[in-house]
């Protein structure tokens, strides 16, 4: 797998190519990189032009500081499209991700064919509450976290595992950390790319400040293009209940369940979520 890079608003963005075809854009989520895709390029490749992107403050893509935004991560996006002479592409979002590709959809409206939000939420509250708190303790806990594993990586990536997997998947996950998933990824694939290419503190409180300024509760009913929404059974941190909200809330899209699966479920049940992706963009 190359890396290419792209000047884009002033700094460097990270991202690789494969196959050809309608082009998708995969954006990962928070603390990960576009390699968090790894057991999805191969299928979607099949069909389409797979384009996934370190976000700024990840993996290879230059790490500035400062306030990042959800503009700023839309306009990384939008830029890079730019750099590749795309004018639309399928738009798809894991958790954070998938924030930055609800407010891409509605800052960009002409750039999107179909999106697809997987495990993620239209706020962290509702309009008019505060989520100073939150923020305040998201941001604790994942530097918290981080400075963990970097003492004791793979027991403090289990523990940190234990609430994005569904409970029996984790439990095969710890037995065997050489364990090949989908003849895939193992956990010793996940914690390595974890200690050599994972954030610093800096872009987790950075990553942390985009969180705050996200909210399309109210602004969601402006994507008029088609959409699904994927939620997973087992999500602890972006409930199916979030998943239902936003398909209430968008005009046109499609909602669907994938059942027994924690928030990472592009990683656990990654056979079925690329199906329905799939089936989704070819329909």
């Amino acid at each position: 797998m190359t890396d290419l890079f792209a000047e884009i608003n002033g700094i460097k963005i990270c991202y690789d190519i494969h196959g050809d075809g309608d082009p998708i854009i995969l954006i990962h989520g928070f603390s990960d990189r576009k390699e968090h895709w790894r057991a999805q390029v191969g299928a979607l490749s099949k069909y389409f032009k797979v384009i996934r992107m370190d976000n700024r403050g990840t993996g290879k893509s230059d790490r500035p500081n400062g306030d990042y935004t959800m503009e700023v991560y839309a306009s990384d996006v939008a830029g890079l499209m730019d750099s590749l002479g795309i004018e639309k592409s399928h738009i798809i979002g894991h958790s954070l991700g998938g924030m930055i590709a609800q407010n891409f959809a509605i800052l960009y409206p002409n750039r999107v064919n179909k999106l697809i939000l997987v495990n993620t939420i239209p706020g962290l509250k509702p309009p008019g509450e505060s989520i100073d708190e939150a923020i305040k303790m998201y941001r604790e806990n994942a530097i918290a976290g981080h400075e963990a594993m970097m003492k004791d990586p793979l027991n403090e990536f289990l523990k940190g595992a234990k609430a994005s997997y569904s409970r029996n998947f984790w439990k095969i996950m710890k037995e065997d950390p050489k364990k090949k998933f989908h003849n895939i990824w193992s956990v010793e694939d996940l914690v390595e790319e974890k200690v050599k290419f994972g954030p610093t503190v800096k872009d987790l409180s950075n990553q942390a400040h985009a969180l705050s300024t996200h909210n399309t509760y109210e602004r969601l009913h402006e994507i008029k293009r088609e959409v699904l929404i994927l939620s997973a059974e087992k999500d602890k941190s972006c409930p199916v209940s979030m998943g239902a909200k936003m398909h209430e809330l968008i005009p046109n899209s499609k909602f669907e369940v994938i059942e027994g699966a924690g928030h990472q479920s592009i990683l656990e049940k990654a056979p079925e979520v690329n199906q329905v992706i799939i089936d989704f963009l070819k329909s």
